[in-house]
This record gives structure tokens, sequence and C-alpha cells, in this order.
């Protein structure tokens, strides 16, 4: 098979592997804390599952890293989905119908392990893909979660009722199923030899490549928007429920957020390219700032509709943006450790956010904890203004 053919199959099978992931994860934000909801003894605890999920991918995140340097991107990718998406799944399934809530966390917890590795989809893009290629190539990866919209938020709600005397436990049981196509699919991956460390690669320490300010923003962007995404998510089917709203129509709400998230990525990358990075993550943040502004306008159903399209947009652009500027800072060599640290931090934000997501709206309600976010965004926006000032001094520096 010629190179272009190969680099196209294994976008594909990274692409189809993320949409497969991420039925699970949208699952997991639309269910998960309903569920918590109904067997937690605290109504503050409802989302710890969701909270649990990120601290499993946390964990997990710098090990599946380095795991996958020594061993490969395919055997990496098949353990995750095997030990985190089967295990996971009918761990989170036995765990409903023995009405366990302790139990359904740490289902939760071993998909996070999942998405652990899971998130390593787009950087195994960058891998694989030539260097003109590589931007739209995480692009196209991430594109994966538009089919995920679809049908993350229908198995959470079409499948509640699947297994007669496990209500609510069918969904669960779609993610280990799905979870064996991907590990099937995974099989195919080949990562070329250039997309590896090779022997006698110079690394430099982690205090270097985090010192350079492209690493700095690359990382704030990604947390920062990340955990903004992930904690207003996580509130916003507690916060519908709580308005009087069906279970369908949060499903719904969640399958146009999920768009949001995901819809761009089919031209984030080209964007990028055309305008320059640090445009796309200013976007990004304005987007936010819409998003949780819109959120205090009202609790109709179009209220939540646009905000969290908003929502996803937004997070699509800094992530996206955070992930291609990383791209840039590290050598092959590097790679492991440097995208292992910098996912690290996100889903440590990540797991603080969705666990805090609970307390803060039983404690503030939805409009408070949306404007609580506008502080983290502008800290964003001024990291990259500085950034892209700085460049461009050095670059008048350099020609004078």
């Amino acid at each position: 098979m010629s190179a272009q053919p190969r680099e196209k199959a294994n976008v594909a099978i990274l692409v189809t592997g993320q949409t497969l992931f991420m039925i699970a994860a949208i699952t997991v934000m639309t269910l998960s804390g309903v569920i918590g909801q109904q067997l937690s003894p605290d109504p503050g605890l409802a989302t710890l599952p969701i909270a649990l999920m990120m601290v499993g991918t946390v964990i997990s995140t710098l090990p599946a890293s380095l795991f996958m340097k020594r061993v490969g991107r395919r055997l990496g990718f098949i353990t995750g989905a095997a030990v985190g998406g089967v295990g996971g799944g009918l761990l989170s399934f036995a765990a409903i119908a023995a009405g366990s809530f302790w139990l359904f966390c740490a289902g939760n917890l071993l998909l996070g392990l999942y998405q652990g590795f899971a998130m390593y989809y787009r950087f195994a893009a960058a891998d694989v893909a030539s260097p003109s290629f590589r931007s739209r190539a995480i692009s196209f990866v991430m594109a994966g979660g538009v089919v995920a919209a679809f049908l993350g938020p229908w198995n959470a709600s079409a499948t509640l009722g699947w297994v007669a005397g496990v209500p609510l436990g069918g969904p669960y049981l779609i993610i280990a199923l799905l979870a064996l196509v991907a590990i099937g699919l995974l099989t195919q991956l080949r990562v070329p030899a250039s997309g590896e460390p090779q022997p006698g690669d110079v690394s430099r320490p982690m205090v270097a490549i985090a010192a350079q300010p492209a690493f700095l923003v690359a990382v704030l962007a990604g947390a920062m928007s990340y955990a903004i995404m992930v904690l207003v998510m996580t509130a916003t089917p507690l916060a519908m429920r709580s308005a009087g709203f069906e279970m369908s129509q949060v499903a719904f709400i969640m399958q146009w957020h999920a768009l949001g998230m995901f819809a761009p990525s089919f031209v984030t990358g080209s964007l990028i390219a055309r305008f320059g990075v640090d445009r796309i993550l200013l976007a990004g943040a304005a987007i936010l700032t819409a998003a949780v502004l819109l959120a205090n306008l009202g609790q109709a159903i179009g209220h939540f509709w646009v905000a969290l399209v908003l929502l996803g947009v937004g997070w699509n652009f800094l992530f996206i943006g955070g992930s291609a500027l990383l791209s840039t800072v590290h050598s092959e060599t590097e790679r492991g450790k440097v995208q292992g640290i910098n996912d690290l931090i996100i889903f440590s934000l990540v797991a603080v956010g969705s666990l805090m997501s609970g307390q803060l709206f039983h404690r503030l309600g939805w409009e408070t904890l949306n404007l609580v976010m506008l502080p983290l965004i502008v800290l964003v926006a001024l990291s990259v203004l500085g950034w892209s000032l700085g460049r461009r001094l050095a670059s008048q520096r350099s020609l004078d």
C-alpha cells in the first residue's frame, strides 16, 4: 500500500475510534449525573461519577503516553478500549443492576481510563500524517464526534429500557459493545516508524520545554477550555431536569452541544492554517464568553440550546488550536512526556471542574455557575494576546 492511501486509512481508523469513544463519553456526560442523582445518598454528589471518570483519565493519561512510547500506539489504544471501554461499560451496567452508587462510580472511573488512552487519537493523527496534512488530520479525528453527537444522546435516552429489570442500564452495555468494535478496528492501525521515537534521539528536560511561551499557551488553552466546557455541560442535565424538562429534551440539547463541539472540526484545521492559531484561540475565548452570558438570559429550551452550542464551538477552537500548537513545541522523542503532561494537566482541571459542577449548581444555581467561568476565559485570552504580541515583537527585532 502506498504512503498516501495508508495515511488516509490510518486517519480513517482513528476517526472511527474517536467516534466510538465519544459515544461513550457523551453518554456518560448526559446520563451519569442523572443516574448519580438517583443512586447517591447526597444530591451534591450527583456528578461524582462523571468527576471520577475524569479522575480515571488523570491517573491514566501520563502512564498511557509512556506505555505507548514503549509498546506503540496500536497496542496502547487496544489496551485502553479493552480495560476501560469494555470493562467500564460492563461494571457500570452491573452497578445499576445492583443499585450501587459506589460501584457505579468505579465503572465510570474505568471509563476514564478508556478516555485516558483515547485522547491520544488526535496526537496519533499527527504521527501518521504528513506535515502539510497534520492540522487537518487532528481536526478530522476530532470531527468524529459529529456522528457521536447524534448517537451519544440517542444511546443515553433511547436504550434506557432495553434490558428488562435494569432500567437505565442499556446505554452502558452499548458502550462495552462499541469498545469491542473499536478494538477490532484498531488492530489494523499502522503507525509509521517516523511517527515513533528513534533510538539515540536527544530529549530536552521537561523544564526547558515547559519554559516555551507556546507550550504554556497551548496547555492553558486546552486545560481551561476543557474544564469550563465540562463543568457547564455536566451541570446542564441537572439544570434542565430541575427546570422541568424531560430526558428526551435533555438529550436534544446535549446532541446540539456535541455538534457544536465537533462539527467545526471539519474546518478548524483549515482556519488555523489560514488565519493563524492565535486568532482561532482568541475567537474561541470570545465564543465561550458569549455562551456563559447567554445562559443568563433565561432557562427556556432556546436559551439552553444557543448557550450549549456556543459552549461547544468555543471549546473546539481552543482545544484543537491548543493541540495543534502543542505539536510544534516538541520533537518525536519528547512527544510521550510532553503530550502526557499536557493531558495530565488538562484532565486534572477537568476532574476538578466536573466534581465542582454538582456542588456549584446545588449551591449557586445555573446562572451564577456560568458567570463564575468568565475570569477563567479572560485568563486564556490574555495569555494568547501576550504570546502573540511577544512573537510579533521578536519577529520585528530579527528584521531590524
